[in-house]
């Protein structure tokens, strides 16, 4: 096989590690810019945080004084001759998938006591031998965060044997299944599907007249429950719709997931922090960006005094003298990469905000959400005259924080359609409408997605019935039969 020598010419578009950086720091809401800044400051010793705010005129002349004198100082000292721009990496200009350049997307959580936890302290407070304390500790084991057996029994004493060397039978851990977990705070833990667990709640409560009718309906009529058939229980039962309905605000009343009650309260609180805040000055309205905790960041000037030193060593440097100068020239850039991408990164934060506010500036000013206009990452990359990927970067994670509310900034943008006067008019609209049309129906006898798509064309919005059908499932809201109420 001969071989061949080719000369090729091909463009390659790199990132440097600064674009790279800023990137990033766009991605960051507030919270995560303050740890951010706090992690610089930690790892680069020519980073400092600014003084308070009477001496901050005179410093920031010092700061640009200081620009000037590193100027100055590299141009006396040539760098170059001991920092070659060939030895730098090439994956150093690349924010490759699969690498160190990936942004983190896992999120911390406090360490807490978890359900599972909570429930074999409870087993260990009961009396019983070691063999069934070990089956016990099995079945909590295999139960799920909603607190639901979901395996078969016979797997579980498939599991013992094979895992643990138990040998046991199916009625022995039916036993303790029924006698002992299921008996365990919150009511309703070791269910095997939702009947048994609102079941087992039921049956913990005050006996009443209305208690019994709802037992008696989750035991003989749970399928006509769950397909809200009421008029077929109301007749077998012999009772009122009345009644009928006392006993169904019983079983509603009962929780569903009994172990997400236990998870939802060892759970760390969220608090979102808005990164923007809308204000109204003399009608106009203007983003403010939220710096809280967001320190001044300078260079240092023991650094720059420092580099200043060596641009004056006569001679040829030693070695330590020519790390030490490499590592004090690396900070210091560092240091003024960090610092001026935090100043982009606020520019571009007000630039594309106030953009978003001017371009949906109806709804800003009424809170109307029908006065949200059609918007998507284009529109405004195209008035800010930036790539559609830093809006995006810009608009995700972020909130804002306005007369009317709190909001996602990604909450503002949507997709369009045309209604019968040839306008475009945004989803947001006529998903707004939408949620009215079933907020103001007659519960006993709900709109199927038909005849919202009826009443929604009544209005201007030609709109297929499984176009409505999307939307319905997009804002949570269930179909009509599941909507009925007696």
């Amino acid at each position: 096989m001969a071989l061949k020598q080719t000369l090729q010419q091909k463009m390659l578009q790199k990132l440097s590690p600064q674009q790279i950086q800023l990137m990033k720091m766009l991605q960051l809401p507030t919270q995560a810019l303050e740890a951010r800044i706090k992690e610089e400051i930690e790892i680069n010793p020519a980073l400092e945080e600014g003084r308070e705010s009477e001496e901050r005129e005179r410093d920031n002349e010092a700061d640009d004084q200081l620009r000037e004198e590193l100027s100055d100082a590299e141009q006396e000292f040539d760098f170059s001759d001991y920092m070659d721009d060939d030895d730098t990496p090439e994956y150093q200009y690349n924010a490759n998938n699969y690498s160190k350049d990936d942004d983190d997307k896992t999120i911390p959580i406090g360490s807490s006591t978890t359900f599972h936890d909570r429930l074999i302290e409870q087993l260990h407070l009961r009396q019983m031998d070691d063999k069934h304390l070990l089956i016990c500790e099995h079945i909590i084991g295999s139960l799920d965060d909603s607190g639901y057996l979901r395996r078969e029994v016979a797997a579980v004493v498939d599991d013992l044997a094979f895992t643990q060397g138990i040998m046991t039978s199916e009625e022995e851990v039916e036993f303790l299944l029924v006698n002992e977990i299921q008996d365990m705070d919150p009511v309703g833990i070791g269910a095997r599907d939702l009947r048994e667990c609102l079941l087992l709640q039921m049956r913990k409560k005050p006996s009443s007249v209305t208690t019994k009718t709802a037992t008696i309906i989750l035991e003989k009529y749970y399928t006509e429950f769950v397909r809200k058939h009421y008029d077929k229980i109301s007749n077998r039962l012999e009772i009122s719709l009345d009644d009928l309905k006392e006993a169904i605000d019983e079983i509603t009343d009962l929780n569903p997931k009994p172990g997400n009650s236990m998870n939802e309260s060892s759970k760390p609180v969220e608090h979102v922090v808005p990164d923007f805040q809308l204000v109204n000055e003399d009608g106009e309205l203007r983003v403010i960006l939220n710096s809280r905790n967001v320190p001044e960041l300078r260079m240092s000037k023991k650094y720059a005094e420092m580099l200043e030193d060596f641009s004056r060593i006569k001679g040829e440097p030693t070695k330590a003298q020519k790390d030490a100068m490499i590592f004090v020239k690396q900070k210091l850039d560092s240091a003024k990469w960090f610092i001026d991408a935090i100043k982009q990164r606020h520019d571009t934060l007000i630039r594309t905000m106030q953009a978003i506010v001017d371009y949906q500036i109806e709804y800003f000013k009424t809170g109307d959400e029908t006065k949200l206009k059609p918007m998507i990452l284009k529109d405004i990359a195209d008035i800010i005259k930036m790539d559609i990927s830093t809006v995006s970067r810009v608009s995700n994670s972020k909130y804002i924080q306005t007369s009317y509310g709190t909001f996602k900034v990604k909450y503002f943008f949507s997709e369009s359609l045309t209604n019968d006067e040839g306008e475009e008019v945004s989803t947001r609209e006529v998903k707004k409408i939408l949620q009215d049309l079933i907020a103001n129906e007659d519960k006993r006898k709900p709109l199927a997605d038909e005849s919202l798509a009826k009443e929604l064309k009544a209005k201007g919005y030609n709109i297929a019935r499984r176009t409505v059908a999307k939307y319905r499932e997009q804002l949570d809201i269930p179909v009509a039969r599941l909507r009925k109420e007696l």
